[in-house]
């Protein structure tokens, strides 16, 4: 992985593989440490979080600038990518939702002001309510006008017989339920806010653990990433979270090691 970043200086087209790994290592870390009680698992997640914050960094930087980006202990020196493929709104979301883990307020604010022009220009193909999701975090966290609006949107655009590009089952049980726990974390009720974080660990569960060969090779499952990131948004608020489970790591939802190093 280091070797990765170090070549990011020279070879920054590869940030968008570099992110990916980071992502895997960060989740693989706790397949050993599921509590994340363990130095080594918050730095896996830290430099997940600095390189997909450092990605779309670089993107949004003008043509022919560098930045720099705090990542692995060393601050690193990018050239502007521009607009690449991976320069997309999943993309964007891991790298909003491991900012929010890592309570990195200052990476939340850059991220929520890339365009969505700038997402869609990527050229990549996913469900138009992405768009609206996206929206509305930026919208919550920079505190614009109109996040109602735009969360109603994404709910609307998630009807499973509206989908084009991705099954009624990954919809279902991955892609909406964090839409359903950010509503009930912005109506400010922590009851229905931890049924609705119950329901999203077990349809998370559920759809990984499947008797599915390319579900069972991945890491992606090994941390609910979205309901864990809405978790600490509502921990960090003071509301009770009842649920303990393996795919919502304790040291990283109570923010164990925060400040344990610059990041």
């Amino acid at each position: 992985m280091l070797k990765r970043i170090e070549e990011l200086a020279e070879w920054p087209d590869g940030i968008g593989m570099t992110f990916s790994s980071a992502l895997s290592t960060a989740k693989s870390q706790c397949r050993n440490d599921p509590t994340a009680e363990f130095l080594e698992t918050w730095e896996a997640w830290t430099t997940a979080m600095q390189v997909g914050s450092a990605l779309f960094a670089s993107a949004t930087a003008p043509e022919g600038s560098t930045v720099e980006c705090m990542i692995a202990h060393k601050v690193r020196t990018i050239p502007a990518v521009g607009i690449r493929h991976f320069v997309d709104a999943g993309t964007w979301l891991d790298a909003f939702w491991l900012a929010v883990i890592c309570r990195d307020e200052a990476r939340l604010t850059q991220l929520c002001q890339v365009p969505i022009e700038t997402l869609r220009a990527s050229d990549a193909v996913f469900e138009e309510y992405i768009y609206d999701w996206v929206d509305a975090l930026q919208t919550y966290w920079l505190e614009r006008p109109g996040l109602g609006e735009k969360l109603t949107a994404a709910f609307d655009k998630t009807d499973p017989d509206r989908l084009r590009y991705v099954d009624r089952e990954l919809m279902l049980k991955v892609l909406y339920p964090p839409i359903n726990m950010f509503f009930r974390f912005i109506s400010r009720d922590p009851e229905k806010f931890n049924e609705a974080l119950v329901q999203a660990v077990q349809l998370h569960k559920e759809y990984w653990t499947a008797d599915v060969e390319e579900r069972q090779e991945t890491s992606d499952g090994d941390v609910a990433l979205a309901p864990l990131a809405l978790a600490c948004l509502a921990y960090d608020a003071g509301r009770p979270i009842e649920v303990d489970s393996e795919y919502l790591p304790e040291h990283l939802l109570k923010r164990s090691w925060l400040g344990e190093f610059p990041t």
